[in-house]
């Protein structure tokens, strides 16, 4: 399909206000009585030597920003807020009597995992996978941990994820 001029210039408009490939599409049919699919409009574009903004990037926070303080993250697994001085002191081995340790290489399928000794000895694998799901595969099928050591294995992998950059 051949634009006029002036359509043409009108295209060109749209995307110099940060309009989208759709959203020209949309005005093309509204406002000019031009239907086409979305990719015809993405040919024409690229006949036309014309390209679509990106979007601006959001800004990051200030570090000084309470919005980028460590203490006002969120906790990770419903755990408590860890105090900067204990990410920073590298986490307490074994809080609660819960001793967690980390995978050098993933298991497959993983984005982190590791092993988990509860304070009565019973040991688990942990995984987190690309989902963001938590597992834990005890070690002794139908075992589970008590309350308090739940709590200790997610504030010490709060710790391990944090320092891994999660």
């Amino acid at each position: 399909m051949n634009l006029s001029d002036s359509h043409k210039q009108q295209v060109s408009a749209w995307l110099e206000q940060g309009l989208k490939v759709a959203d020209v599409q949309k005005k093309m049919a509204a406002e000019l009585g031009v239907t086409m699919t979305y990719m015809e409009v993405r040919f024409l574009l690229d006949d036309l030597r014309l390209n679509p903004k990106d979007p601006e990037p959001p800004k990051q926070p200030a570090p000084d920003s309470p919005i980028a303080s460590p203490e006002t993250s969120l906790p990770a697994l419903g755990a408590a807020p860890v105090s900067p001085e204990a990410a920073s002191a590298g986490g307490a081995p074994g809080i609660g009597g819960v001793k967690l340790s980390v995978d050098a290489l993933a298991r497959p399928g993983t984005v982190v995992s590791g092993k988990v000794t509860f304070s009565d000895g019973q040991k688990a694998d942990w995984y987190l996978d690309q989902m963001g799901r938590m597992g834990v595969v005890p070690a002794q099928p139908g075992y589970k941990p008590s309350q308090p050591d739940v709590m200790g294995f997610q504030e010490q992998l709060q710790v391990e994820l944090q320092k891994l950059g999660f």
